[in-house]
């Protein structure tokens, strides 16, 4: 019985140390789980957030955000999203006005394979850090993982590394998620759904 009891407990042990670090349970807190996690955000701008379909979606407005009750410094970020190919989305870090968010306020990991300037297109970190390698989002799921330590912050879009930053303007604050306008007419941009937004401070 003691033999079994050991063996079953290694087994348990290997099946732990196998879970990816980003699993709830390894110190990662999460925002969004399928459709549940609104209450976790508050709303800046008219988008129209909703739980459906498995996910937080929005599909019309002028444009707004999501963003986080909580500010961050030092972190990891793990996001799964879906966008059509027109959707000008993305996520932003460390803002420093949470009323009041923009490219040029906080860091954005973009989501717009349509953007005019495709510098800072999918993958780029708009105004700071080119796409190292151009990839397309639209019409699928995608995982977007990003590391934020002092001034240096990594993206890396499914499982690419898409952009660098060492750059220490903004040290601290919440992350919006967006749902924007194509400019420069500003009319709705296609589709954004987010599936899960995990976070993990490093202290």
């Amino acid at each position: 019985m003691k033999r079994l009891f050991v063996t079953a407990a290694a087994l348990a042990l290997a099946a732990c140390s196998s879970m990816p670090s980003w699993m709830p349970g390894s110190g990662w807190e999460t925002l969004i789980d399928g459709d549940k996690g609104l209450e976790n955000f508050e709303r800046v701008g008219d988008a129209n957030w909703r739980a459906e379909g498995g996910a937080i979606v929005a599909d019309k407005g002028k444009g707004g955000f999501l963003v986080s009750k909580k500010a961050y410094k030092d972190f990891d970020l793990r996001v799964e999203f879906w966008a059509d190919d027109t959707t000008n989305s993305g996520i932003f870090m460390r803002c420093a006005d949470r009323k009041t968010i923009t490219d040029k306020s906080c860091y954005e990991a973009n989501i717009f394979d349509q953007r005019p300037d495709q510098t800072y297109a999918t993958g780029g970190i708009v105004h700071f850090a080119k796409v190292l390698k151009p990839t397309k989002a639209g019409g699928k799921w995608n995982t977007y993982e990003i590391n934020a330590r002092a001034s240096k912050l990594t993206v890396t879009l499914n499982g690419t590394r898409t952009a660098e930053l060492d750059h220490g303007q903004f040290a601290q604050g919440p992350i919006a998620l967006q749902f924007g306008s194509i400019p420069p007419k500003g009319d709705p941009g296609g589709s954004i759904k987010w599936r899960k937004v995990q976070v993990r401070e490093i202290k």
